[in-house]
């Protein structure tokens, strides 16, 4: 048997990939967040299928229906929201996977920052503006911040960020990249990007605090800033150009 982690996309049932499709259509055993994954792509798995709503389950638990299935010799999708590869929460999984030598493989899906991206109908790296994305979080109770990766430290960057799981602190985030980047800098909160409940904020590090305030946002969305988001007088890339030699090898 083999666990398959499945990239399930930011949240609209058909943006998962058709490889995560196929791998969750042939699965006994499907493991999913019920927070998180929406109902409708649950409809992939086999009639007979045993579903695991993983949002009441610690990691002994969850790790225990890994080994349950590895027992009865059946393969297991394992749904996370977004992309594993970011604040999936996947690696520790993985540890308990590698300490049972239970096998497993990842099936990419479509992060939150780049449905977030086409809900702002915005390209996040600009000729002459910038070319950089820097995804993180903000440091919180739980979870504390690496040295050398806080707010102020990557802010001097000057490069576009991506906060995941930081909207309930974004008057915070504000302040702290205020100095960085200046008050009239580009912000944009995308909440639930993709499903039918999509919510986009636009505006600057001076105002979009008091705009997530009034909206009530807590959660499920991420925090763009960046002066790409309002880039508009910039120059055309080099793939395109009519100067570019398209002979060379």
């Amino acid at each position: 048997m083999t666990v398959y982690f499945i990239g399930a996309g930011p949240g609209a049932a058909d943006l998962i990939t058709v490889r995560g499709a196929r791998t969750l259509a042939a699965a006994p055993v499907c493991l999913y967040a019920g927070s998180l994954v929406p109902r409708e792509m649950l409809a992939e798995c086999p009639a007979d299928a045993r579903l695991v709503d993983t949002s009441g389950l610690d990691l002994d638990q969850i790790t225990a229906e890994f080994v349950r299935a590895h027992e009865a010799g059946q393969d297991v999708a394992r749904l996370h929201s977004g992309d594993p590869s970011v604040f999936s929460a996947v690696a520790e999984q993985m540890r308990r996977l590698d300490a049972a030598g239970i096998p497993y493989e990842v099936v990419p899906g479509v992060p939150a920052f780049a449905a977030a991206a086409a809900a702002l109908k915005r390209e996040l790296t600009v000729p002459t503006v910038g070319q950089t994305v820097i995804l993180t979080r903000i440091a919180q109770q739980a979870t504390p911040m690496p040295p050398g990766e806080d707010l102020a430290t990557l802010g001097r960057s000057g490069a576009l960020l991506v906060l995941h799981l930081a909207t309930r602190y974004a008057r915070r985030v504000a302040e702290e990249l205020l100095p960085h980047y200046g008050a009239d800098c580009p912000v944009a909160v995308v909440a639930m990007a993709s499903r039918p409940d999509e919510l986009i904020l636009r505006g600057t590090l001076a105002d979009i605090a008091g705009q997530v305030e009034d909206a009530g946002l807590v959660r499920t969305a991420v925090i763009v800033v960046g002066r790409t988001l309002g880039a508009e007088q910039f120059r055309d890339s080099h793939l395109y150009s009519p100067e570019r030699d398209r002979h060379a090898c």
